[in-house]
């Protein structure tokens, strides 16, 4: 079955992974997908869905594995999460994907909505197999999750192009806090692509939030995204 639930294990613990995996090519590129805050749920399933139809193993892991399954508070599991964690589930999300054989998997991309969006900026600061990276509406990226410096504050360290997605009346971040975030890329020389939207605010790619979704900054993002990929991950 190409589009599937896979089980890893991260520092002996279960943590599943939706996963798509095309058929018919002996290598392909592969995307790592970063949930948002209602976990691997429809809209991030469709995420791996549409990338998988796109001729991409895309993955995306359960972030909130190690956290008791009453908790039923999207931003009390927010709260919860660490940045080492997040980066060892990401790596061991990334390990499974390399450790595929048919097909083998190539270069490999990151994007993450919401919180997701700060996973993505971070994976890009903290591990160089990273190639490309999208960040869509990532809120609390110059916030510290843990002990581990911010992901702003690791920005020297992203060694991919960058490309972001932003609406213009969304909280956060806020246009200031994308302002400076793209100041700093500006500043270190970074490759990056910030787009904004008048009339988005936050989450405006997820269709499962009437209140939110906005058609046309989620069709354009989409496909300026699916550019981007298919420009760095050849």
């Amino acid at each position: 079955m190409p589009v599937r639930w896979d089980t890893v294990t991260v520092n002996g613990q279960p943590m599943r992974v939706y996963i798509g995996v095309p058929e018919g090519e002996p290598r392909r590129a592969g995307i790592l997908v970063a949930q948002h805050g209602a976990g691997v749920d429809g809209f991030v399933q469709d995420v791996v869905n549409r990338l998988f139809r796109r001729g991409y193993v895309a993955a995306a892991p359960a972030l909130y594995h190690r956290q008791p399954v009453d908790i039923k508070d999207n931003l009390t599991r927010i709260g919860m999460l660490r940045d080492d964690e997040i980066v060892a589930d990401m790596n061991a999300t990334l390990a499974h994907m390399k450790g595929l054989k048919d097909p083998a998997v190539g270069p490999v991309g990151v994007v993450g909505f919401c919180m997701g969006g700060r996973v993505s900026y971070l994976m890009a600061a903290a591990n160089a197999e990273i190639k490309a990276c999208a960040v869509f509406y990532g809120g609390n990226i110059l916030k510290q999750w843990g002990s581990l410096p911010t992901p702003f504050e690791r920005t020297n360290d992203i060694k991919c192009p960058v490309i972001g997605f932003f609406g213009m009346e969304d909280t956060n971040p806020s246009p200031d806090d994308v302002n400076r975030i793209d100041a700093e890329l500006a500043r270190l020389g970074m490759p990056h692509e910030f787009h904004r939207y008048n009339g988005a605010g936050h989450a405006f790619q997820n269709f499962l939030d009437a209140a939110r979704y906005r058609e046309r900054p989620a069709r354009g993002s989409w496909s300026e995204m699916l550019a981007f990929f298919a420009q760095h991950l050849r």
